[in-house]
């Protein structure tokens, strides 16, 4: 670790930076999308499965599927972490925004509020917790997912496990792999923490009681 820590630097941040990408990507598509469907109880059920079946896909398939259309890289790993990541955040927002008191919603329309006011004032900060728990789980996930990515030569510390067990039976191939490993569950924490923080800063204090 000592002798490559730059490379070690370098590889964590790369792997950070394209969770943090790719969950914002996935959050705003899925608050878009729930915005649209959420008060249809049957767009809520085929957005919500069409998510669900994206999920259930092996991310090598995924992979393999992505590979001839946009080559190898960051765009094949970039898109591939985002479709993961819909689904948690995409039912979070339906169930947020589907469980808006509609006696606050009415009475701010009776204010004079329009529906794009009510819902950037009223109905999104109230869901907002709900959908920040669908980002968390969701960063939670595509962390693992990105290490698989190395496969489509994709950035992070997956190319660190890779090369660990492709040099298996050397000396430096099973501590290779295990840094990898341990650097994404540190990683994992650090940025939950952070998403922590960000509830914490962003939801007031009436919706957190």
């Amino acid at each position: 670790m000592v002798e490559h820590r730059q490379q070690l630097v370098t590889d964590s941040y790369l792997h950070a930076s394209a969770v943090v990408q790719s969950v914002i990507i996935a959050a705003i598509v899925s608050v878009l999308i729930g915005v649209l469907v959420h008060r249809s109880p049957l767009g809520s059920a085929a957005a919500t499965a069409a998510a669900s079946i994206i999920l259930t896909i092996p991310s090598f398939a995924l992979l393999g599927i992505l590979i001839p259309v946009m080559g190898l890289g960051v765009p094949p790993t970039i898109t591939a972490l985002v479709l993961y990541a819909l689904l948690p955040i995409l039912r979070n927002t339906i169930v947020g925004l589907s469980s808006v008191d509609t006696t606050v919603t009415d009475a701010a329309r009776g204010v004079g509020m329009n529906r794009l006011r009510v819902l950037t004032s009223i109905e999104l900060p109230l869901a907002w917790p709900a959908i920040l728990a669908g980002m968390r789980v969701s960063t939670q996930m595509i962390m693992g997912i990105l290490a698989i990515a190395a496969y489509a030569k994709g950035p992070g510390l997956g190319n660190l496990i890779f090369s660990g067990l492709e040099r298996l039976g050397t000396p430096t191939a099973v501590p290779q792999a295990l840094t990898g490993t341990v650097l994404i569950v540190v990683l994992a924490l650090l940025l939950d923490a952070v998403l922590v923080l960000v509830g914490r800063l962003t939801t007031s204090g009436g919706i957190r009681d």
